[in-house]
């Protein structure tokens, strides 16, 4: 598959970066030295695509599947990326934990799972202020390693386009261990025991899962008695998605498909746009919307049916099938009443729309030893209400979207650990919200299992 080079900024199609600057972008940096900046544009436009276009088109096929209540989404993976992540051990992690759910969901459930990892490009985030404030020194807020350093120094907080190259050098890593590991045989069906050695087995949900290995291996013996056998059990097709929102970074990976002729942002498969940058008349959407890529929308608790169906029109004006997801972060209190509205305004328009539930980012807090955490019956419950939802108005629950690590870290309480406020202080290693670990993100995949199931009926 080729791309055209396109080191002149424009693509055909495609706003030119100095237009979606005029539409005075949101949750941008301010980057001090423009010359510095023009020069990793200019290189970043110059390098190899991440992904595919062709790659891209088959996630957009499956995501079809989802909105015509066919298969499930299962998205998840660090809230925000670092560069020092970036090691064989963490992606392995991240990567098990994934493929354990979505085992759970595809077992449990009798439901294709289309695998989608927030990984290989999440190295920026959005910030409610653009300052921060500690013991009354004031620096500008960590944006993430794509933009500054996360240590509270002057030098480390000024930002730096020079780390967009840092971006793009991860991102191929990460990608390149990805796929070794999806097709190099550590995703082998065969493999499912495996991936729970080193996991505390004495847990309730260890256990459960190993009942549900030793079933499915009970199963895949019956088929090679049979004399069945299938790449499909060896090897598993895993995609890349990331918020798109460093604006410079995504433009200049953006590239002519030479079979189609048209753009793809290259730096991921799925680009989602997040809640604060999802205006109508807004450079993040204008920019999403010129894109081949198939594309999510965050979508909180305020939005409206006016604006929902608005926000169909701008972006799947086609009405492609998978063209287009809405992940909902509403919040355990607010989801059973928001959501409903929104799905019948939806199912009116007749527009073929994926629905994902965020549980996380609705249901933060502070605890009084100062930690952001969140509490795991509340996930569990915007989890429950989600599905609530769709079975009030009659649509289908399409996939879950969670910040989770496959390590044993403390940081959000609850679970089948109990963990309290005082056990934060444990292993809180995130770099910006907290996340489920790997014992909390299985229990959560059997409850999905459970209601998927119901939903099938």
């Amino acid at each position: 598959m080729q791309f055209a080079t396109l080191t002149a900024g424009e693509v055909p199609g495609v706003p030119t970066l100095d237009e979606l600057r005029g539409l005075k972008p949101l949750q941008q940096p301010e980057w001090p030295d423009q010359g510095v900046l023009e020069q990793v544009i200019t290189e970043l436009r110059t390098l190899p695509p991440l992904v595919f276009a062709g790659e891209c088109d088959d996630l957009t096929t499956k995501i079809g599947a989802v909105a015509r209540g066919e298969a499930f989404i299962l998205q998840g993976g660090d809230c925000a990326e670092t560069f020092a992540g970036v090691t064989a051990e963490n992606i392995r992690a991240k990567l098990r934990v994934l493929l354990q759910m979505s085992v759970v969901l595809q077992y449990a459930a009798s439901v294709p799972v289309v695998k989608i990892g927030r990984i290989a490009g999440q190295y920026a985030k959005p910030r409610s202020s653009g300052e921060e404030t500690r013991e009354g020194v004031t620096l500008p807020s960590y944006r993430g390693d794509a933009v500054n350093g996360f240590d509270f120094t002057p030098e480390s907080r000024i930002p730096d386009p020079a780390r967009l190259r840092g971006v793009y050098n991860a991102a191929a890593a990460t990608l390149n261990l990805t796929r070794a590991f999806t097709t190099g045989g550590y995703a082998d069906l065969h493999q499912v025991h495996a991936w729970n050695t080193d996991f505390v087995k004495s847990s309730p949900v260890g256990r459960r899962y190993e009942q549900l290995a030793s079933e499915i291996e009970r199963a895949l013996a019956f088929m090679r008695a049979c004399g069945a056998t299938s790449d499909e059990f060896r090897t598993v097709d895993f995609y890349a998605s990331h918020e798109a929102l460093i604006l410079e970074y995504e433009h200049a990976l953006t590239r002519i498909d030479s079979r189609t002729e048209q753009p793809y942002d290259v730096s991921g498969h799925l680009l989602w746009v997040g809640e604060r940058t999802r205006q109508l008349d807004g450079a993040h959407v204008e920019f999403l919307a010129s894109l081949s890529n198939p594309l999510g929308v965050k979508i909180g608790p305020t939005t409206t049916p006016e604006y929902i169906r608005a926000l169909i029109d701008k972006l799947n004006p086609k009405g492609i099938e998978g063209r287009l997801t809405f992940i909902t972060r509403m919040g355990a209190g607010k989801i059973r009443s928001a959501l409903p509205p929104l799905l019948e305004a939806v199912r009116d328009h007749g527009s073929p729309i994926a629905w994902v539930c965020d549980p996380m980012h609705g249901n933060t807090y502070e605890t009084p030893n100062g930690y952001k955490t969140r509490n795991f019956d509340d996930v569990m419950d915007e989890v429950q209400g989600f599905f609530d939802a769709h079975e009030q108005v009659g649509t289908w629950p399409g996939g879950v979207h969670m910040e989770l690590t496959g390590d044993d870290v403390t940081e959000c309480l609850g679970g089948g650990e109990e963990l309290v406020a005082e056990d934060l202080v444990n292993r809180y290693e995130t770099a910006c919200d907290p996340r489920l670990n790997r014992h909390q993100s299985l229990e959560l995949a059997f409850l999905v299992a459970e209601r998927l199931r119901g939903a099938q009926a």
